[in-house]
């Protein structure tokens, strides 16, 4: 396995801001299932559930994987980006 990068990948699914946890539970569980087919070339960090978009942080070997994930997973994607740096408060004590 090589070198994992961080990605941020985005998805436009309508109406997942007002899904119920019961269904939300259901869209983790088929990510998981293809996180196992895939693994140890994925892995997913967590999600951030805005409107009508979903903003998921992932460690992947690479863009091929992602987009694997969302076909096994059923979960579509929009776009992807890798996310080569992160900053925080605690950057200003540098």
């Amino acid at each position: 396995m090589g070198q994992l990068k961080r990605y941020l990948v985005e998805r436009e699914i309508p109406g997942i801001g007002g899904m119920s946890i019961v269904e939300l539970c259901g869209a983790a569980r088929a990510s998981n299932q293809a996180i196992e087919k895939l693994s140890p070339n994925i892995q997913w960090q967590h999600s951030y559930v805005a409107g009508d978009r979903t903003f998921c942080i992932y460690l992947a070997d690479g863009e091929a994987t992602i987009q694997a994930h969302a076909e096994l997973s059923g979960i579509p994607v929009t776009n992807i980006v890798e996310v080569p740096q992160i900053i925080d408060p605690t950057t200003a004590n540098n």
